[in-house]
């Protein structure tokens, strides 16, 4: 089965959203593998700080479902698609990785760009799958994490029973 790797994150009732966010995960999905929490500074905005993670599961669905279901489970947690798209926001569900496929239409970038860009995606995301191989670069998101950790922005580990 495809292994699915999405980002989770939120900056408004954070612990309550991500906990309410990982256990719909769970719902739909199954056993999941979650990293660690991070809190981050919002980015592109002004705005409180984010609560981000990643969690990664196995699905038969293909990447559209995933991503649809994601979308089911955001609107469930009260998130308004009509903000802007660098707002506050109850809960945000990212789908980071789906196998190793490259895929690029309307609403879809898999692998996502932010992973190579974003500390508070990166970090999560090398936690759990340190070895796993970006589709397109090649690399290992250690490798990565390692090439951006030194200039990253401060992220704080928070625990949060999940």
């Amino acid at each position: 089965m495809p292994g699915v790797y999405v980002g989770i994150g939120s900056n408004a009732d954070r612990e309550t959203r991500i906990r309410e966010a990982v256990t719909a995960l769970r719902q739909r999905f199954g056993k999941i593998q979650l990293s660690p929490v991070y809190d981050s500074a919002a980015v592109g905005f002004d705005g409180s700080n984010f609560l981000n993670l990643v969690a990664s599961f196995d699905s038969p669905l293909d990447a559209e479902t995933v991503v649809s279901a994601f979308h089911d489970i955001e609107d469930g947690l009260g998130r308004d698609r009509n903000l802007p798209k660098f707002a506050s926001r109850p809960i945000d569900l990212d789908i980071l990785l789906y196998d190793d496929i490259i895929l690029d239409q309307p609403g879809i970038h898999i692998p996502r760009p932010e992973i190579l860009v974003n500390a508070f995606v990166l970090k999560p995301l090398q936690d759990i799958a340190p070895m796993r191989l970006h589709p397109q670069t090649g690399q290992s998101y250690a490798s990565h994490w390692q090439a951006m950790a030194a200039n990253a922005p401060h992220l704080e580990e928070i625990a949060l029973d999940l």
